[in-house]
């Protein structure tokens, strides 16, 4: 089978087409022919060397896919051949779904919600459980409450602007640009700041204090940290909820403990997929949850583009330039 290769760590421009055997299922395991693989920052920096998790060299990169069932391993009873699938997690050094094939453990695929296509399968499970856990378990999102999402055009960012909508709170989502911010409110935003805009230090926060009348917000969603946090403190309401998801801007920042203590708001810490297994019926449930939710036609992913099997390099300088919109998708074995 044909499957991209990171042989080296370093540029990704380096990742190469090659053959490689195709792997054959084991006990719990399904053999998945990928449709759609999701391409994301976290791809490009696996490939980089730069990822939290490093591989074993060399190793096929690639993440979530939408595709079909072609085999499955001795036990297997959730699936068969011909059903659409949404897979993750791909075991071994083969196992990226940037390939012609990819073999998942079984507990790793989810039937395909009947509405989505391929793309949508693809760039679904891991956005989308990400704002469930964060907005609903460990953020107490009510109806009525006023939620500012941070990062609001990326995919995590989106599904929490979309998800927060539906859960009946007053959505403020940031951007860097009126066309990121014309995608929010498509999602769902109620209200949209261009966070570059404004005086250094304020980019944000006397807009949300202007939006909740002097208020601030209930519960913000962070994946960007550096100074969008700092500033976040500033604009968060009494009793609020701060849930750090990530750090895009690169740096880790610092909460001096006084102004929770003053402000009586909680930073809340948010990993879903350890959530899950730290709670594995509680991540039964909220993977549950967004299925339902999914096959309802409530969460529909935003894909920005789709590239050919051919491009990856493409789709990992249009992440390095910053202008993805929601997800983006190889589009693999079509």
């Amino acid at each position: 089978m044909k499957a991209w290769r990171c042989n080296t760590y370093g540029d990704y421009n380096d990742v190469v087409i090659e053959d490689i055997p195709r792997m054959d299922p084991g006990p719990g395991e399904v053999l998945v022919q990928p449709r759609a693989s999701s391409v994301t920052f976290v791809e490009m920096l696996m490939c980089q060397g730069k990822y939290q998790h490093k591989p074993d060299l060399p190793f096929t990169p690639g993440g979530e896919c939408g595709g079909d069932v072609v085999a499955v391993g001795e036990g297997v009873t959730r699936f068969k051949p011909g059903d659409r699938v949404m897979a993750g997690g791909g075991i071994g050094q083969h196992g990226g779904s940037f390939a012609e094939y990819m073999v998942a453990a079984e507990s790793g695929c989810y039937a395909m919600p009947s509405p989505y296509g391929y793309a949508e399968g693809a760039t679904f499970m891991s956005a989308y459980i990400t704002a469930y856990v964060s907005l609903v378990v460990r953020g107490n999102l009510q109806a009525g409450e006023t939620l500012l999402v941070h990062g609001a055009a990326g995919g995590v960012g989106l599904a929490a602007v979309e998800l927060g909508n539906y859960l009946g709170a007053t959505v403020i989502a940031t951007a860097g640009s009126e066309d990121k911010l014309a995608v929010c409110r498509q999602k769902g935003a109620h209200h949209t700041i261009n966070y570059r805009e404004g005086e250094k230090g304020e980019h944000f926060r006397s807009k949300v204090k202007d939006l909740t009348g002097g208020k601030g917000a209930d519960v913000i969603y962070d994946p960007v940290g550096g100074d969008v946090f700092d500033e976040s403190i500033r604009c968060i309401a009494p009793f609020g909820r701060l849930l750090i998801v990530g750090f895009t801007s690169g740096r880790i920042p610092s909460v001096p403990v006084n102004m929770p203590l003053i402000k009586q708001f909680s930073v809340v810490g948010v990993r879903a997929g350890e959530y899950g297994r730290l709670n594995p019926e509680g991540g039964r449930k909220a993977r549950q949850a967004i299925l339902d939710l999914a096959e309802q036609g409530h969460l529909v992913p935003y894909i920005h583009r789709h590239f050919p099997f051919e491009g990856l390099i493409d789709a990992f300088d249009e992440i390095a330039a910053r202008k993805v919109i929601g997800r983006m998708v190889l589009d693999i074995n079509t």
